[in-house]
């Protein structure tokens, strides 16, 4: 759970904020559960072990760092996928989906790491859920095509609802 100043709580929450509820999701943190909820493409318990990192609460300057450091990397390795899907590289493939399946977990992403890890397995020449084999190239490519189209739009929504959290507007 966080813990906020209760004297800094009501200039916090009369502007609008990352706190304000939104159709995005991201709701109020004065909720009675006290629980951080930042939608359902964010697992509130595993973000909130990077939040606890944080040397103060309202700077959050060690998480802020680690999710903006993943924004790069996450957008770096998609032009790695796109530039792999070009040249039909199904290993590279399954091995970006497998790095960027691993950052997303650690922040808790769970759509964009449940994407990634279908990415993996299509470029392993598997079926969605890894076990099945796929032997054709194509339907391969296909599959990791739309998967990383789906993780793509997944991100953007984490990335907005984050960039509200550190009281951002989002790109």
């Amino acid at each position: 759970m966080l813990n906020r100043n209760p004297a800094s709580a009501h200039s916090e929450f009369s502007a609008k904020s990352a706190y304000s509820t939104g159709t995005d999701g991201v709701q109020s943190e004065d909720d009675s559960s006290g629980a951080l909820d930042l939608g359902e493409n964010i697992d509130a318990a595993t973000f909130e072990q990077i939040l606890e990192m944080d040397d103060d609460e309202d700077e959050r300057e060690f998480s802020k760092s680690i999710v903006y450091d993943f924004f790069t990397q996450a957008e770096g390795t998609f032009q790695k996928m796109d530039s792999n899907l070009e040249k039909r590289d199904l290993e590279q493939l399954s091995a970006l989906g497998h790095f960027l399946k691993g950052s997303s977990a650690t922040l808790g992403l769970t759509k964009v790491k449940d994407s990634c890890e279908k990415i993996q397995h299509f470029g392993a020449h598997k079926d969605a859920s890894g076990i099945e084999d796929e032997l054709d190239d194509d339907v391969c490519l296909k599959n990791c095509k739309t998967t990383i189209e789906q993780a793509k739009k997944e991100f953007a929504e984490v990335e907005v609802a984050l960039r509200r959290f550190y009281r951002e507007e989002g790109s």
